[in-house]
């Protein structure tokens, strides 16, 4: 049993790289320096990544897309030109959702309005048939029974809503036509690195259930985000392949106008993967941390991690355990931690999640009109 273990273990590690056939190149030079180093070589231009000036994005039309077998005879003779300081041919890095809970499916279509009083005195009201569901807004209610309560209710009643903030969801992108997020939906703040332009395309689910979290809008259809007056925008960045590039132009992608980027990715919650940003990824936080915001700073929040399960620890996870970035872990309404949770020390706050019999609502992309609660 113990070799089959070991074996298991070693065989993770060696599962072969898949090279792409794009590179990351470090050009010192003008634009015609540039377009003729790639058409010396045969690459395609596909333009400088991100925000990070002077590396840029080339494709080889004669190397494979995807291949187990890196094209070092190209790497090397293209690193002997003088203004090329540094280059990498891409990998596919595995990265995955931070996905938990068990979903329950029911129709909005009986939900009525939350009213935000303009008398900030009045207590705040929903009336709506899964109100109980929203605990994790109502929780100083004693009702609820939440040991702590991150006063969500009371922050809106002073006035603090998410109104001028812009806020990015770099994940698998988002339904912007959602009747629960079109309202707040913002495509100058979305972007599909994998293809070049604005999209709010939906390939998946859960990032529309984080853009729900963070800015559905104070409407009929279903919940309502803790910052539901924020613009909601996304970053299509899991649904093709993720290199280094991607991440970098996702993590850079207007830092001037977008001022939170949310993350619930990472490598894979498995116990035994220790992964990161590479080299440009790192470029391009360091770059939002500095300059972004006008000069204040971009704001990277990412989740801890869910990989509890597993004996997965956090501080493997070089996304969440950045010095750049705002890690935040799970816990329960009784103030437990879950299953799930990954302790480590860089987790800088904690947020309520679904479990232990108190789901929570949030939104769903099947056919625009659906809710869930979250186990």
């Amino acid at each position: 049993m113990l070799l089959l273990v070991l074996i298991g273990f070693f065989l993770h590690y060696c599962r072969a790289a898949v090279f792409t056939n794009e590179w990351a190149i470090k050009i010192i030079g003008d634009q015609r320096i540039v377009s003729e180093i790639a058409e010396k070589y045969g690459f395609s231009n596909m333009g400088q990544v991100g925000e990070l000036t002077s590396y840029y994005s080339f494709w080889h039309n004669e190397t494979a897309k995807r291949s187990s077998m890196s094209n070092d005879g190209l790497t090397f003779i293209v690193s002997k030109e003088a203004e090329v300081e540094w280059l990498q041919q891409q990998i596919v890095q595995k990265r995955v959702n931070r996905v938990s809970g068990v979903r329950q499916i029911y129709s909005t279509k009986h939900f009525s309005a939350f009213h935000l009083p303009s008398n900030q005195t009045t207590p705040l009201q929903f009336d709506n048939p899964k109100w109980s569901s929203l605990w994790f807004i109502r929780c100083s209610d004693r009702a609820t029974g939440c040991r702590s309560h991150m006063n969500i209710a009371g922050a809106w009643k002073r006035g603090y809503t998410g109104k001028g903030v812009v806020v990015s969801v770099v994940d698998d992108g988002i339904e912007g036509a959602h009747l629960d997020l079109k309202s707040n939906y913002d495509p100058l703040a979305s972007f599909d690195p994998n293809r070049p332009k604005q999209t709010n395309h939906i390939s998946n689910n859960h990032g529309t259930q984080c853009a729900g979290i963070v800015a559905a809008a104070n409407s009929s259809h279903c919940t309502v985000g803790v910052s539901f007056r924020a613009r909601i925008g996304g970053i299509n960045m899991l649904s093709g392949d993720v290199t280094d590039v991607v991440e970098a132009q996702s993590l850079s992608f207007k830092p001037h106008y977008i001022d939170i980027y949310l993350c619930t990715w990472g490598p894979e919650d498995d116990g035994v993967t220790v992964g990161g940003p590479g080299p440009l990824a790192k470029m391009a936080l360091e770059y939002g941390i500095k300059t972004g915001r006008q000069g204040r700073g971009s704001i990277f929040v990412w989740a801890s991690g869910n990989g509890g399960h597993s004996g997965d620890h956090c501080s493997c996870d070089g996304y969440s355990n950045s010095i750049y970035t705002v890690s935040i872990s799970p816990t329960l309404w009784s103030g437990a931690r879950p299953g799930f949770h990954e302790r480590c020390p860089s987790t800088l706050a904690t947020a309520y999640s679904g479990g232990e019999g108190k789901p929570m609502v949030r939104t769903e992309n099947i056919k625009h009109a659906l809710m869930a609660l979250v186990l």
